[in-house]
């Protein structure tokens, strides 16, 4: 097996159904001042976990604080067998997320700025490596890693009159939280070299007709029309066996960043995974009684 291979299957038993619960509060909303608050949907969106970037003052940009909250929030996510998909919002009306906090970054030194940075980048990986689903939803501005973070979710969802942008070579720097990588892959890299080159700013609609995201839709009275599309996508997904969802996931990642023979490899690894499932007797046997199946990700 190749070094790729044994990558992959460690993976995928880091993610199985032994891992431990979440332990942090998702009942309802966190608390007022929580830089992200985190919430669980219930009923009929039950398996739907929300993170709300809740920064307002700073447009949600990024600080060292806001960093290590996420990274925190995120560490107990991917352990949680309860969260089939999780969406990322803003609780600011108007703004996703402005980017670095450029007020704190002035008053750190050259290593302190590329130590900064490398835990932004981490993060954003961190949020890319979740096992399960990620929707960004795009209700207002998303510039330079704010851009960034909503690349690294799987499926873009923004209002028709929000603006993104990766805009660092306006402040002479470079998008430097995975943008150049992730931009090339998600349109091409012609397309991603211009739009860097230039710092162009797209509207919802703008970012749509690229392939930037996946819907735009009209921006509605309460200012979260895109957050309400992520969470009917979230609700499609739901139904479905939620670990095939994971894995379908993760040959997906791991697939593109090889050749084509190598992908198959992949896929037939992570396949092995879902034959001795519950979930997939489950689906036959629902199958075969003409009924809804009853997933449990076992």
């Amino acid at each position: 097996m190749s070094l790729l291979l044994q990558h992959v299957a460690k993976l995928i038993t880091r993610n199985s159904a032994a891992a431990s619960r979440c332990r942090y509060a998702t009942d309802a909303i966190l608390g007022d001042g929580n830089e992200v608050l985190v919430e669980r949907l219930d009923g009929k969106q039950a398996g739907i976990t929300v993170l709300g970037l809740n920064r307002p003052a700073a447009k949600n940009a990024f600080s060292r604080g806001l960093v290590n909250t996420f990274s925190d929030i995120l560490e107990e996510i991917k352990r949680d067998n309860d969260s089939r998909v999780v969406v990322l919002r803003s609780l600011t009306p108007g703004i996703f997320c402005a980017g670095a906090d450029l007020k704190e970054r002035k008053g750190m030194t050259t290593e302190e700025t590329k130590e900064f940075v490398n835990q932004l980048r981490g993060l954003l990986v961190c949020i890319e490596q979740l096992p399960m689903p990620v929707i960004a939803a795009l209700d207002g501005v998303a510039l330079g890693g704010g851009l960034e973070m909503a690349l690294a979710c799987d499926i873009r969802t923004a209002a028709a009159n929000a603006k993104m942008g990766l805009v660092e070579t306006r402040l002479a720097i470079i998008p430097g939280a995975g943008g150049t990588q992730r931009l090339p892959r998600i349109l091409s890299p012609a397309l991603a070299k211009e739009l860097i080159f230039t710092a162009r700013v797209l509207n919802g609609t703008e970012a749509k007709d690229l392939g930037l995201v996946n819907h735009v839709v009209p921006q509605n009275e309460t200012k979260d029309a895109a957050y309400q599309q992520a969470v009917k996508l979230a609700e499609e997904i739901l139904p479905n066996g939620p670990v095939g969802v994971r894995m379908a996931k993760l040959a997906i990642d791991k697939g593109m960043q090889v050749d084509l023979s190598t992908g198959y490899s992949i896929e037939e690894v992570c396949y092995d995974q879902v034959i001795p499932t519950k979930d997939r007797l489950e689906g036959l046997a629902a199958f075969a009684e003409k009924r809804k199946p009853i997933y449990k990700g076992e």
